[in-house]
């Protein structure tokens, strides 16, 4: 019984709480504010992607990229 009521809780917390944020931007009618996060997160992507190879190319130019342990 207290661990359904908690499962309860938690579900209100995200469905009445968490997601509203989320639900305006769904029922906004344009398609640009919709995907701003989806934006966000490629811009991201990019950012990490761009720095993970140029770590990859500086550790290739030091020579210790793959050393034995």
């Amino acid at each position: 019984m207290i661990a359904n009521n908690i499962f309860r809780i938690i579900g209100e917390l995200f469905t009445e709480g968490l997601f509203i944020p989320f639900d305006l931007i769904r029922s906004d009618e344009n398609w640009w504010t919709s995907n701003i996060i989806n934006f966000l997160f490629i811009g991201v992507f990019f950012v990490l992607l761009g720095y993970w190879m140029k770590e990859s190319v500086r550790f290739k130019k030091e020579g210790t990229e793959d050393l034995p342990k």
